[in-house]
């Protein structure tokens, strides 16, 4: 379902347009063409699709029992749209994808800068123009595609980018006074006649802005300038916005909401097998990274409960929310550093290990915002927690908690790996070995092995040392044993040997 891509007009027509489709307004008219508001447009031809079990939305994932319903509920009651939700919610690839549920062609009178409709022409040209040529009036096709237009509000627009204004060079060049119609440059909203229109980020539009556009929402005629002119416009409105409580650059007027008829609220995936898929999906990996990089499971599951972990943290701001572009760069990141270490050690391929999860800091420093108590913690100190929160709660999915076991008063399944440590063994895991070395150093340590071929049965047997890493880190978010951060990776050794030297957990080795 991907839109044909916008084209340039040749000779008035759009080059991709069927030869069959009729030229001149009489053929038309002939041809049975009934003209329709952009909303029963949008409606009719959601019911179409729903009917013939079509695929609607693509892409949009973890929506299907909430967001989904509401919006076609929406389209089919023909109300003006607000999508409320924090950042990265997909909110514009759904606006974008409403394009979808539009004809795909649709006649205008040729050269109309409002895409005009032949039978209904909305301006003083194109009904002047059908005037004087009659049935003869050339017709141009616009494919789906070209009826979307879309507008990043900023606290610089003015009324003039989206209604329009008087053009003195116009009236000039035409030997016009100001009071013709036919002097008005006219803004996005009326060139979007038509068509879809999408205002993102409606707070930061000034309210004196804002005002602009309650008659095109409620009565569909324009004032500009002194001009009182009934214009019917006929656009579908789309908006987007963070919350109120949140944009402390502005809010959405009161009479401004009061006229957008469906408010949907938008959220963040509620399972991490969701965000994973959306990951996965929206990640751009270079060919070359997908034949030689192997991602476990596991390691898509982790770069995931980052986020998760982001969003309940009490060092990140949860009115800003945590954009799903912070898993996608991170997911990124973690297969370039996978990528790096090929460079290094010559090897033809490798898989990602728990370890590559640490390249991802930047991508987590740069995508969320803290509170006080997470500025004082610094950037880099959250951002390692979360991923080691990240580890903790997967290591829990994964194997037996040691807390739970030490309440229930079980013998202690770690306890051969931890007496491994506490005999004096030190494990170094360094991000640029190979794999095979990376291998035999995992399964160096005593009983490691045993604990994931019991607990973890039924995973790929390459997946095994990623999941042997898991145990070694788990056990250090619980405290069982040391882990200390290198330049160049992890030591693990024994919890008491560790105190007793006074290092604390992740210090950086110089």
């Amino acid at each position: 379902m991907n839109p044909t891509p916008v084209a340039p007009l040749v000779n008035g027509q759009h080059p991709l347009a069927p030869a069959h489709l009729p030229r001149t307004l009489g053929a038309l008219r002939a041809s049975g063409y009934r003209p329709r508001s952009v909303k029963d447009e949008l409606r009719e031809n959601l019911l179409a699709a729903l009917r013939e079990r079509r695929p609607l939305f693509t892409g949009i994932l973890g929506y299907e029992d909430s967001v989904l319903p509401e919006l076609q509920t929406a389209v089919l009651a023909r109300h003006n749209i607000l999508l409320l939700g924090l950042r990265g919610q997909a909110k514009t690839r759904i606006a974008r994808q409403l394009t979808e549920l539009l004809d795909e062609w649709t006649p205008i009178v040729e050269g109309s800068e409002l895409n005009d409709d032949p039978l209904e022409p909305a301006s003083r040209m194109a009904r002047d123009l059908i005037a004087v040529h009659g049935d003869d009036t050339p017709v141009a096709w616009l494919h789906r595609s070209e009826r979307y237009v879309e507008k990043l509000a900023t606290p610089d627009v003015s009324v003039a980018d989206l209604i329009g204004d008087v053009d003195p060079i116009k009236a000039a060049t035409l030997k016009l006074p100001y009071s013709d119609e036919r002097v008005i440059h006219y803004g996005l909203a009326p060139r979007a006649n038509r068509c879809i229109f999408v205002l993102n980020e409606l707070p930061d539009l000034q309210p004196r802005i804002q005002v602009a556009l309650f008659n095109l929402l409620q009565e569909r005629d324009l004032q500009i300038r002194g001009f009182k002119m009934r214009l019917p416009v006929d656009v579908c409105f789309v908006f987007t916005a963070n919350p109120e409580d949140y944009t402390n650059r502005g809010s959405i007027v009161t009479p401004l909401k009061d006229r957008i008829e469906s408010q949907i609220l938008t959220h963040y995936p509620k399972q991490v097998e969701i965000g994973m898929q959306i990951t996965k999906q929206e990640a751009e990996l270079a060919p070359a990274q997908h034949e030689r990089v192997r991602c476990p499971e596991l390691i898509a599951e982790l770069v995931e409960r980052i986020a998760f972990a982001a969003r309940e943290s009490e060092y990140v701001d949860p009115k800003s929310g945590v954009s799903a572009r912070l898993t996608i760069a991170a997911y990124e990141l973690v297969y370039a550093a996978a990528e790096l270490r090929l460079m290094h050690s010559g090897e033809a391929k490798t898989q990602l290990r728990l370890l590559d999860l640490y390249a991802a800091v930047p991508a987590i420093t740069g995508k969320i915002e803290l509170v006080y108590e997470g500025e004082q913690e610094g950037p880099l100190q959250v951002a390692l927690s979360l991923i080691n929160k990240a580890i903790k709660a997967a290591f829990v999915q994964h194997f037996p908690d040691p807390e739970k076991v030490k309440r229930a008063k079980k013998p202690n399944p770690y306890e051969k790996v931890i007496e491994w440590f506490n005999s004096g063994h030190t494990l170094d895991l360094l991000r640029q070995s190979t794999d095979r070395d990376y291998q035999q150093a995992l399964e160096s340590v005593q009983g490691l092995s045993d604990l994931v071929s019991f607990y973890c049965k039924g995973i790929d047997s390459v997946d095994r040392p990623v999941y042997m890493e898991l145990l070694l880190n788990g056990l250090a978010e619980f405290s069982q044993i040391s882990r200390q951060r290198l330049v160049k990776g992890f030591a693990f050794k024994d919890m008491l040997g560790s105190l007793f030297k006074g290092g604390s957990l992740d210090d950086e080795d110089e």
